[in-house]
């Protein structure tokens, strides 16, 4: 990790109640600092409840915040950590049903696709647009955009909480 000091915003989209000590403690062991989240009910997943924390620390927390996030069933969340000097943003997204997600972010929250990524899409498809398309659509994440966005919505409004790591 750099000494470079990042931000972003981790979003529990649903978690089974059981799972939500669960994942502040995974936070937690993260960030080297208790962690209290402000748990909401999530009215997309009757019986989930949804929270939200602003966090700062060093480049590189929020691959670690969604590696350490993943290993827990029945979770969605999405973890943002915004560019900064000398470092991309980045963007991870988990469904129960899909896995991870990660893609690499501009200073608007943007999607960032490769070049090699565009041409590995030509050349599976190999002249037909449909494996193009399907190619380009993974490369952006459609998949846990759909799942996610009744999450998000359901979310709006919701209150946010900052965290600072400590170590």
């Amino acid at each position: 990790m750099s000494d470079h000091t990042a931000r972003g915003v981790l979003h529990i989209h649903s978690a089974p109640a059981a799972l939500c000590p669960h994942v502040e403690w995974a936070v937690s062991s993260v960030v080297d600092a208790r962690v209290d989240f402000e748990w909401n009910p999530q009215p997309a997943a009757p019986g989930s409840y949804r929270a939200e924390l602003t966090w700062q620390g060093t480049q590189g927390i929020g691959a670690t915040l969604a590696s350490t996030l993943r290993s827990l069933s029945h979770l969605r969340f999405e973890v943002t950590e915004d560019p900064s000097p000398g470092c991309d943003g980045s963007r991870w997204s988990h469904t129960p049903e899909l896995g991870i997600f990660h893609a690499t972010t501009d200073v608007h929250g943007n999607i960032v696709v490769s070049e090699d990524r565009i041409r590995y899409a030509y050349e599976m498809g190999a002249g037909d647009p449909t494996v193009v398309y399907q190619e380009l659509s993974l490369a952006l994440g459609e998949a846990w955009d759909e799942e996610l966005e009744t999450f998000r919505h359901a979310a709006e409004g919701a209150p946010v909480r900052w965290l600072h790591q400590v170590g």
